[in-house]
């Protein structure tokens, strides 16, 4: 069910023209201000998360962890990318928000 939600929010933001994909666009992005959050796909490479938290952090922008790959990104919104730039912050808090709900789906109670 999140996992429907996830992707039909994703698509949406696509499609509203709110959403860059690509790690290149997104160091060009983040100095302007304009970027309300950024998205890192469940297999990118450890080196890359690592590069997208050093700017992201550098320039104050949140970075959601997604529970999707690739392939999946791609699937979904027509192009593949393991980072995804978010222009909104309608969009970002609400794919946070799906995300935060899927981690604690999956951790077992105490």
């Amino acid at each position: 069910m999140l996992y429907q939600k996830l992707t039909g929010i994703l698509s949406i933001c696509r499609k509203a023209g709110k959403m860059e994909m690509g790690f290149a666009t997104c160091k060009e992005l983040l100095p302007t201000k304009k970027v309300s959050g950024v998205l890192i796909t469940s297999d990118i490479s450890p080196k890359s998360s690592k590069e997208v938290h050093f700017f992201c952090q550098k320039y104050h922008v949140p970075v959601c962890n997604l529970p999707l790959t690739i392939d999946e990104i791609g699937f979904t919104v027509g192009r593949k990318a393991a980072v995804i730039t978010v222009l909104d912050a309608g969009f970002f808090d609400r794919i946070n928000q799906l995300c935060a709900e899927q981690d604690t789906a999956q951790k077992p109670s105490d």
